[in-house]
């Protein structure tokens, strides 16, 4: 379906970024899996992916909050593996604490992360993919950005601001044959989601386990986190060819969350 096309996505390593890029490998795809690591502790997953799916597989190591990192990411992406067919925006970071206390540093580490790297990976892919005729952007957003939840400012309004910029991809681009669209889950099970449950026992004074059961999966109707296979699925099918006629979409994947 994808056969030989190039696809990035950033924050690869580990999570929903790590099972969209054995997704995409599976359909064909030449991937590069970014994380923020050192690309020598990369280089077994790519290794791993390249040789499950007999496709090529690059290791690149980016700092997401950099532009000048993003850009020579995107270069070698270029030169190595060829104009970049498919982005997928997945790069994000979390931090979790009331308005009031909310460290600033925080708050534009979270906004560069979740948001600006999305602007400038999409700035620098969408002009060569409209030339070409054909490209696929996704972003990775959250169930916060359709509705907000306490003490996940930098994070709300960083994912709010993500479906806006997503919004406005798809109509500059809606004539040359290149989608983008941003898919909200809600709670899925990833080293991102477990490495909030201290800080949100700490910030609402719960047990870690009543974090999980009274704030995490309460707002979630069908009671249950999310895979990264559904989101990778869903991702696959945004950039196939039954796909073409969606975009500027935010599709939740949150077990019924925004339905309220």
């Amino acid at each position: 379906m994808l056969k030989n096309k190039v696809a990035l996505v950033t924050g690869a390593t580990s999570g929903i970024g790590l099972a969209i890029a054995r997704a995409l490998a599976a359909q064909g795809c030449a991937v590069v899996v970014n994380g923020s690591r050192a690309e020598r502790e990369i280089i077994p997953l790519t290794d791993e992916i390249g040789k499950a799916h007999g496709v090529k597989c690059l290791a690149l190591s980016a700092d997401m909050a950099s532009p000048p990192s993003i850009a020579a990411m995107l270069a070698r992406t270029v030169s190595e593996l060829g104009p970049i067919d498919i982005l997928v925006n997945n790069a994000g970071v979390q931090h979790v604490a009331p308005l009031h206390e909310f460290p600033p540093e925080k708050w534009d580490q979270l906004i560069a992360i979740n948001l600006s790297s999305a602007f400038h990976t999409s700035r620098a892919v969408l002009g060569p993919m409209m030339q070409r005729g054909w490209g696929r952007i996704v972003n990775i957003a959250s169930a916060h950005g359709l509705v907000a939840s306490p003490y996940k400012s930098a994070y709300v309004a960083a994912k709010h601001g993500l479906l806006g910029l997503t919004k406005v991809t798809a109509l500059e681009a809606a004539e040359k044959g290149v989608t983008c669209n941003a898919i909200c889950p809600g709670y899925v099970w990833t080293p991102l989601v477990e490495k909030q449950i201290p800080d949100q026992a700490k910030a609402h004074g719960l047990s870690e386990k009543d974090v999980v059961e009274k704030v995490m999966l309460a707002p979630q109707p069908n009671k249950k986190f999310a895979t990264v296979e559904e989101i990778a699925a869903l991702t696959v099918f945004l950039c196939s060819d039954m796909g073409a006629s969606i975009t500027g979409a935010s599709l939740p994947v949150d077990g019924g969350w925004t339905a309220r």
